[in-house]
C-alpha cells in the first residue's frame, strides 16, 4: 500500500481481510439479532398459553355453554391468539433482519478478494487464475470465520429453548431445596407401636413460607374406625388430609401408620386416565390386574351397571362421564383395591343424598374392617361414621376443638326418639331426628 511516498507491505492481507470481514459481519449479526432469544422465548410462551386456554375451554365447554359465556371465552381466546400473532410478527421481523445480514454477507464476500487483488492483477503481478484461486481461498477462510453469521438464528432458537428448560429445572430445584431445607420443619412418617391403624402425634401443618395451617393435633384412630373430619371452609381440613397421605411435607410432628397398611385416597375430583373404561376403573393399578367379570361386579355395586358393555371401549371418559359418575367410578376403584385405610376428601359431593347413602353403605358392607377418614360438610354423613373430630380456625393455625363418639351419641338419639314417640325403629341417620 503506497502511503506518503513509501509503500507498506501487509503479509497475508487476504487472511487479515477475511478475519476483519468476519468480525464486522458477526458483530453486525449480534447487534441486529440481540433480541432474537427473547422474542423466541416470548413466542414459545405465547403458544403455550394459547394451547392451555384452548384446553381449558374444551374441558369446561359444557359449563361455559350453560353459563352463556361463549362470547366472553371467544374474546379471551381472540386476545390470546392476537398475542401469538404479534409475537410471531416480531420474530419474523427479526428473522428478516438477520437474513439480510447473513445473505448479504454471503453475496458480498466473493467480491471482496477480487477488489483487493484487482491492483496486482492490473499491474500484471497476478494472473487471472491466481486471482480466482485467491478469491476461492478467501471465501473458504471467510466462511469458516463467519460460522456465527450463518448459524445465529438456529443458535438463538436453541438458546431460547434451553433457557425455558433451565427455568423449569431451576423451579424444580427450588422446590426440592424447599422440601429439604432445615428452615421449615418436616412432618415425619413412621409406624404405630400400639396397634392403632393411624396416629397423629403433635401434628402441625404449615405452608412452604412457614404460615401455620393446622397446629398440635393429637389423634389416634383404631382399626375399623370411621372418622369424620369437620370444620368450616378454610380450616385446613384438605391440607391435613394431604399431610396424612404424605403429599404435604411442611410442618411438624409425625403421622404413623400400622405396619403394612395400604392407604387409598378418593379426592373430590376423581382422576380418569385416557384409555379404556377398564383402565379407568383399575387405575392406578394395571388394567389386567382384575378380570372383566370382577370389574363388572364392582361397577354393578356402585350403580354403573349400564357401563358394563363398554368396559373395553377406548373413549374420552373424563369428558363423557358426569361428576357424579366419576365419583361412583372412584368407589368402584376403591372396591377393587380393597385398602386398609380410606381417605375421602369430599368424595360424595357430586352425588345426591340417596346415592351418597348407597355408596357409603356399599363401602361399609363390602369392606367392613376398613378404616375411613372422611372430610365433608354434609351432616348426613355422620350416620356412617363412628367418630367426629372438629377443627376450628385460630390465629396461627386451626386446632382440634372436639372429638365426639358418634356411636354413643346415636344411641342417645334413639333413646330420645323412643321417649318421644314410643318404641320404633332405631334412627340411623342424624337428620331423621329433626
Amino acid at each position: 500500500l503506497p502511503i506518503g511516498g513509501s509503500s507498506v507491505t501487509i503479509p497475508g492481507f487476504l487472511v487479515v481481510t477475511a478475519v476483519i470481514y468476519a468480525a464486522i459481519t458477526s458483530t453486525s449479526m449480534v447487534v441486529i439479532g440481540r433480541h432474537f432469544v427473547h422474542l423466541s422465548e416470548e413466542k414459545n410462551q405465547a403458544e403455550a398459553e394459547f394451547r392451555y386456554t384452548l384446553t381449558r375451554v374444551r374441558e369446561n365447554g359444557e359449563s361455559i355453554a350453560l353459563l352463556g359465556g361463549e362470547e366472553e371465552e371467544r374474546s379471551g381466546i381472540d386476545k390470546t391468539f392476537a398475542y401469538v400473532l404479534g409475537q410471531w410478527a416480531l420474530l419474523t421481523g427479526q428473522h428478516m433482519r438477520t437474513a439480510l445480514v447473513s445473505q448479504g454477507s454471503s453475496l458480498f464476500a466473493p467480491v471482496v478478494p477480487i477488489l483487493l487483488c484487482a491492483p496486482k492483477f492490473l499491474e500484471g503481478s497476478m494472473t487471472l487464475g491466481q486471482v480466482m484461486q485467491a478469491a476461492s481461498a478467501f471465501a473458504i477462510v471467510q466462511g469458516a470465520f463467519g460460522w456465527l453469521v450463518d448459524n445465529y438464528p438456529r443458535l438463538a432458537g436453541w438458546n431460547a429453548s434451553a433457557r425455558r428448560i433451565a427455568s423449569l429445572m431451576m423451579s424444580l430445584d427450588g422446590l426440592e431445596r424447599a422440601e429439604q431445607s432445615d428452615t421449615l420443619g418436616r412432618i415425619q412418617h413412621g409406624e404405630t407401636e400400639d396397634g392403632a391403624m393411624l396416629s397423629l402425634n403433635n401434628l402441625s401443618v404449615s405452608l412452604d413460607d412457614g404460615t401455620g395451617v393446622v397446629k398440635e393435633t393429637e389423634v389416634e384412630i383404631e382399626p375399623g374406625e370411621r372418622v369424620l373430619v369437620s370444620g368450616e371452609s378454610g380450616t385446613g381440613k384438605s391440607t391435613l388430609v394431604r399431610a396424612v397421605a404424605g403429599l404435604w411435607p411442611w410442618g411438624g410432628g409425625s403421622v404413623d401408620f400400622h405396619a403394612d397398611s395400604r392407604l387409598f385416597m378418593l379426592p373430590q375430583r376423581p382422576y380418569v386416565p385416557i384409555g379404556t373404561l377398564r383402565r379407568a376403573v383399575a387405575y392406578p393399578a394395571p388394567a389386567d390386574n382384575w378380570t372383566i367379570a370382577e370389574i363388572n361386579v364392582a361397577l354393578d355395586k356402585v350403580g354403573l351397571d349400564y357401563l358394563k358393555g363398554k368396559i373395553e371401549e377406548d373413549a374420552p371418559w373424563d369428558q363423557i362421564l358426569s361428576g357424579g359418575e366419576k365419583q361412583r367410578l372412584a368407589f368402584a376403584r376403591l372396591l377393587l383395591h380393597s385398602p386398609d385405610i380410606i381417605v375421602l376428601d369430599e368424595a360424595t359431593s357430586a352425588l345426591d343424598e340417596k346415592s351418597q347413602d348407597k355408596m357409603m353403605e356399599t363401602v361399609i358392607h363390602e369392606l367392613p374392617d376398613v378404616t375411613i377418614i372422611s372430610v365433608a360438610h354434609r351432616a348426613e354423613l355422620e350416620a356412617y361414621h363412628s367418630r367426629k373430630i372438629t377443627l376450628e380456625r385460630r390465629e396461627g393455625g386451626a386446632i382440634l376443638v372436639s372429638d365426639i363418639d358418634l356411636v354413643s351419641r346415636k344411641g342417645r338419639r334413639n333413646l330420645l326418639a323412643r321417649a318421644l314417640w314410643g318404641t320404633g325403629a332405631p334412627i340411623e341417620k342424624p337428620h331423621e331426628l329433626e
